[in-house]
C-alpha cells in the first residue's frame, strides 16, 4: 500500500503548477518595463491647460468635438474587437497592430502638440481651427481604439501563469514610477516660471516641445516592446463567431462586474485638480510639492503588494485601491471649505491647503502599488476566465465592449463638463488667480467633493466579486491542464479536439 504521506495535496499541486515558472525573459521583461514607462512618459496631465491657455478652442466647440467623437467611438468599437479576435497570423493575434500603428500613432500625437504652429494667433471660435480639431480627434480615436484593444490582448497574453504575469505588472510599476512622471515635473516648472515672468519664453513654445520630446522618446520605447515582445497563450484555431463573441462576454462574471463599475464610475465629474492648483492656488508645481512625501510611500506599496494579495480578498483590495483616496477627498473639501467663499476660505490659501493636500496624498499612495497592479491583474484573469469557460479568447470583442459602456458616459460627462465650466464663469486665457471667488470655489468643489459624489455608485459592483481565493486556484489548475493537452496534441500535428468545459459556475 503508498505511502498516504507521499501524496502532494491538491493545493500544493495546483502552487507548483501555476506559482513555480517564469516565460518572460530579462529582455522582455525590461522592454515592458519601457513600455510601462512610456505609458506615462508624456505631458497629457496639461492637455486641457493646453486647450484653455494655449489653443484656446471655445467650450462650446468643445462639447460638440466630444459628442461626436462620442458617436465615432461607439461606431469603431462594434467593428474593432471582431477584427481583432479573428486575427490569425505568424507574428500572433495582436502583435501585427501594434507594430502597424506605432508610427502613425506618434505622428498623430505630433500634429496635436503642433496645432499653434498651424494656426497661430486664432480666437476660440474659429471655424477652420475647430474642423481640423474634431477631424484628428476622430483619427487619433479610430486608431487608438484598435490599438488600445491589441494592447491589452498583448498584455493578457504575453505569459499563460497569473502569477508571473503579476510579477512583471508589479516589476514595471515600480521601476517605472521613477522615471515616468518627470516630463510632467519639468512642464509644470515651466509652466510656473512662464506665468511668473521668471523665464522669457512663449507658453505654446514649451507645450510644443515638451510634447514632441515626450511623444517621440515614448514612441521609441514603445516600439521596442512591441518588436521584442510575443504571445504565449495559444489562441483557438476556429476563430469566434460574432454570437459566441457577444455570449462569452454575457457569460463572464469578472467582466460584467468590472464593465459595470467602470461604467458607473464614469458619471464622476471633475474639474481637475491642476485647474484648482493654477487658477485658485497660482501654481503647477504644488503638485509636485504635494507628492514628494507620497512619492516615497508609493514605491514601497509594491512591497507589499504579494502579502496584501495573499491575505485580503481581490474584492476587498479592489475596493482599497480605487476608492480609498476618495474617502480621503471628502475630508480635503470639509477642511477647505473653512473660512467660507473668499480670501479668508482655506481653499484659497496655500499655507492651509498645501499641508492638506500633502497628508491626503501620502495616505493615498499607500494603497497605489494595490492601484496599479489588482485592476490590472483582475482584467487579465478574467480574459483567463473566458477560456477556461468558453474554450476560447475574445480579448478584442470583450476589450471593446468594457470600454464602449464607459466611453459613452465618460463622454457625455465629457461634454457636459465644458458647459458646467462656462456656466460657472470660468474665463479661458485668465492670467493665473483672476477668475472670481465664487469660480475659485466652484472648481474647488468640482475638484474634491462632486467627483466623489458623482462617482460613488462605482463601489456597488465590487462588492459582488468572488471569484478570488479557492474558486481562482480550481480554475487556474483546470485551465493550465486543459493547455497542456492541447499543446501536445498540436506538437504532434493532430487536429486539436473542443476542450472539456467546465459543467457548472465556480
Amino acid at each position: 500500500m503508498a505511502e498516504p504521506t507521499q501524496k502532494i495535496p491538491e493545493q500544493a499541486q495546483t502552487g507548483i503548477v501555476y506559482q513555480n515558472r517564469r516565460y518572460v525573459g530579462a529582455r522582455e521583461t525590461n522592454a515592458y518595463i519601457l513600455f510601462d514607462v512610456s505609458k506615462s512618459f508624456n505631458i497629457n496631465l496639461y492637455e486641457e491647460r493646453f486647450i484653455f491657455d494655449v489653443l484656446q478652442i471655445d467650450f462650446y466647440y468643445l462639447a460638440i468635438v466630444n459628442f461626436i467623437n462620442t458617436i465615432w467611438d461607439v461606431v469603431n468599437d462594434t467593428f474593432t474587437g471582431v477584427i481583432v479576435d479573428k486575427t490569425r497570423t505568424r507574428w500572433g493575434k495582436f502583435k501585427p497592430y501594434l507594430m502597424g500603428l506605432a508610427i502613425p500613432g506618434t505622428i498623430g500625437t505630433c500634429v496635436f502638440w503642433l496645432m499653434p504652429v498651424f494656426f497661430p494667433n486664432k480666437d476660440g471660435m474659429d471655424v477652420t481651427k475647430f474642423a481640423v480639431w474634431l477631424a484628428l480627434a476622430l483619427i487619433r480615436e479610430g486608431g487608438e481604439t484598435f490599438r488600445g484593444v491589441a494592447t491589452s490582448g498583448m498584455l493578457a497574453t504575453i505569459t499563460p501563469h497569473p502569477v508571473d504575469r503579476t510579477r512583471l505588472i508589479t516589476k514595471a510599476n515600480f521601476f517605472s514610477g521613477f522615471v515616468e512622471k518627470l516630463p510632467e515635473i519639468v512642464m509644470g516648472l515651466m509652466i510656473d516660471l512662464i506665468n511668473h515672468n521668471v523665464i522669457k519664453l512663449k507658453l505654446a513654445t514649451a507645450y510644443i516641445s515638451m510634447g514632441l520630446i515626450t511623444t517621440i522618446t515614448g514612441g521609441v520605447m514603445a516600439f521596442y516592446f512591441f518588436f521584442v515582445t510575443r504571445e504565449r497563450v495559444l489562441q483557438s484555431v476556429e476563430r469566434p463567431s460574432i454570437m459566441e463573441g457577444f455570449r462569452s462576454i454575457l457569460n463572464n462574471k469578472p467582466i460584467l462586474l468590472i464593465t459595470l463599475s467602470d461604467f458607473l464610475g464614469a458619471f464622476s465629474i471633475n474639474a481637475g485638480m491642476n485647474n484648482y492648483l493654477i487658477d485658485v492656488l497660482g501654481s503647477a508645481s504644488i503638485k509636485k510639492v504635494v507628492g514628494i512625501p507620497g512619492g516615497f510611500v508609493s514605491n514601497a506599496s509594491y512591497a507589499y503588494v504579494t502579502w496584501m494579495r495573499k491575505k485580503f480578498s481581490t474584492k476587498f483590495l479592489w475596493i482599497a485601491g480605487g476608492n480609498f483616496s476618495d474617502f480621503l477627498m471628502v475630508g480635503v473639501f470639509l477642511l477647505g471649505s473653512i473660512g467660507g467663499i473668499g480670501k479668508k476660505g482655506w481653499y484659497n490659501q496655500v499655507k492651509y491647503m498645501l499641508p492638506i493636500l500633502m497628508a491626503h496624498e501620502t495616505l493615498a499612495m499607500s494603497v497605489y502599488g494595490i492601484r496599479k497592479v489588482i485592476p490590472s491583474e483582475m482584467y487579465n484573469e478574467a480574459m483567463d476566465y473566458c477560456e477556461w469557460k468558453n474554450g476560447f479568447r475574445t480579448e478584442g470583442m470583450t476589450g471593446t465592449a468594457k470600454g464602449l459602456a464607459t466611453k459613452l458616459v465618460g463622454t457625455v460627462s465629457g461634454t457636459i463638463k465644458p458647459i458646467i465650466m462656462k456656466k460657472i464663469g470660468y474665463q479661458q486665457g485668465q492670467l493665473i488667480g483672476t477668475q472670481t471667488d465664487k469660480t475659485k470655489y466652484y472648481l474647488f468643489a468640482m475638484t474634491t467633493i462632486i467627483p466623489v459624489v458623482t462617482g460613488l455608485l462605482s463601489i456597488g459592483p465590487k462588492c459582488f466579486y468572488d471569484l478570488g481565493g479557492e474558486k481562482r486556484e480550481k480554475r487556474y489548475e483546470e485551465l493550465l491542464e486543459r493547455r497542456a493537452a492541447t499543446q501536445k496534441v498540436l506538437s504532434k500535428g493532430e487536429d486539436a479536439e473542443q476542450p472539456e468545459l467546465p459543467s457548472q459556475e465556480l
